[in-house]
C-alpha cells in the first residue's frame, strides 16, 4: 500500500469520524490488491486498530508501572489492581480449580469485546457490531472448548456425543451451534444498539444531539456492552469447564 492510499483512508475515516450525521453501515475506506487479489479496508479495521493499539498501549504502561510497583500504590497502579482482581475472581468463581490455566485467556477477550463494545462513546464503530468480528472470537472458543476435551477425556469426548444414540443428531446440532450463539448474540446486541444510536443521530435536531444521544451512549455502549462482554465470557468459561469437568 503506497503513501497516498495511507493519506485516503485517514481522510475518509476523518470525515466519516467528524460527519454531522452518523452511520451505522460499514463505511468501505479504500481498495487495494494483495497478490493479486482485491481487498477492502473498512471502518472495522481502522476501529479494530485502534482498539488493538489501546490494549498494547495499557499492556506496556502496565508492564512498567508492575517492575515499579510501589507499596503504597498510585493512582494507576491501583487501577490495574483492581482490574487484575476483579478478572482473576470473575474465573476462579465460574471455573474453580481450573482457573489458572484459563484466565490470561478470559481476561484478554474480556477486555477486547469490552473496549470494542464501549469505543462507540468516542466516536468509533463498535467492532463487533461486524460479523466478521465475533464470529472469529465464537471460533476460538469453539477450538478452546474442544481441545481441551480431547486433552481431558481423550477418545470419550466423542463418544460422549453419541449418548445416547438417539440424541446424538442432537448433540451434534448443539456442539455446532455453540460459536454460532455466541457471535451472533454479541453481534446483535451491539449492532442493534449502533443501528437505533445512528437511526437517533439521523432523526433529531441538531442541538438535541448534544444532550440526549449522550445519556443512550451510557446505556446502549457502555451498560450493554459491559453485559454483553460478561455474558459472552461467561458461556466461555461454562463451556469449557464443562468439558474438563471430572
Amino acid at each position: 500500500m503506497n503513501l497516498l492510499a495511507a493519506t485516503g483512508i485517514v481522510q475518509e475515516f476523518k470525515t466519516f469520524w467528524t460527519s454531522r450525521e452518523a452511520d451505522f453501515s460499514i463505511q468501505y475506506l479504500t481498495d487495494f490488491e494483495l497478490f493479486g487479489q482485491k481487498l477492502s479496508i473498512t471502518t472495522t479495521h481502522v476501529c479494530t486498530i485502534i482498539v488493538t493499539a489501546l490494549l498494547i498501549l495499557l499492556a506496556v504502561l502496565a508492564n512498567k508501572c508492575v517492575k515499579k510497583a510501589k507499596e503504597i500504590p498510585g493512582y494507576f497502579q491501583n487501577f490495574l489492581e483492581l482490574i487484575v482482581d476483579m478478572l482473576d475472581n470473575m474465573v476462579e468463581n465460574t471455573m474453580g480449580k481450573n482457573s489458572r490455566r484459563f484466565v490470561n485467556y478470559i481476561s484478554s477477550i474480556f477486555l477486547f469485546i469490552l473496549l470494542s463494545n464501549i469505543s462507540g462513546i468516542f466516536g468509533l464503530r463498535p467492532p463487533t457490531a461486524d460479523y466478521g468480528v465475533t464470529l472469529p472470537l465464537g471460533l476460538i472458543t469453539f477450538a478452546l472448548v474442544h481441545y481441551n476435551g480431547v486433552k481431558k477425556n481423550k477418545a470419550g469426548h466423542f463418544k460422549a456425543m453419541f449418548k445416547p444414540i438417539l440424541l446424538s443428531p442432537i448433540n451434534i446440532i448443539g456442539e455446532i451451534a455453540v460459536p454460532l450463539s455466541l457471535s451472533l448474540r454479541l453481534f446483535g446486541n451491539v449492532l442493534s444498539g449502533t443501528v437505533l444510536m445512528g437511526l437517533l443521530y439521523g432523526l433529531v435536531p441538531v442541538l438535541v444531539r448534544l444532550g440526549v444521544p449522550a445519556v443512550l451512549h451510557v446505556y446502549f455502549d457502555l451498560f450493554s456492552g459491559a453485559i454483553q462482554t460478561y455474558v459472552f465470557c461467561m458461556l466461555t468459561m461454562v463451556y469449557v469447564n464443562d468439558k474438563i469437568a471430572d
